[in-house]
């Protein structure tokens, strides 16, 4: 069965459109409080994930930092996250609800 490029197209914009408003979705519902709770757990003994924080590692940027990164947007922080590309971070095993938490807490860290 053939498709013509019209409902090819057509397909292709439903996909993008479900896409991003899953995306927009998951933003949407995240739990600061509960991205706090997961990088005061998980992430403050290297990185400083809130502000009073006085230990971390010198060798890893802050919340902050990242937060406000312009390379680190919403979608690539939370696919470094799901898999980070190196050993030095740990396999969290987060789910997307808990990845979805915490990107919106370090996204909303500011100086």
């Amino acid at each position: 069965m053939t498709r013509s490029r019209t409902q090819t197209r057509s397909l292709q914009g439903a996909v993008v459109v479900a896409l991003v408003l899953m995306l927009f979705e998951e933003g949407a519902a995240a739990d600061l409080a509960r991205g706090r709770n997961i990088a005061l757990r998980w992430c403050s003994q290297c990185h400083i994930v809130a502000s009073g924080q006085s230990t971390g590692s010198d060798s890893v940027p802050t919340f902050v930092e990242i937060g406000e990164s312009e390379h680190f947007n919403q979608a690539r922080l939370s696919r470094f996250l799901a898999s980070p590309p190196h050993s030095r971070m740990p396999d969290l095993s987060l789910t997307r609800t808990e990845i979805a938490d915490l990107v919106a807490y370090i996204k909303a860290q500011h100086r």
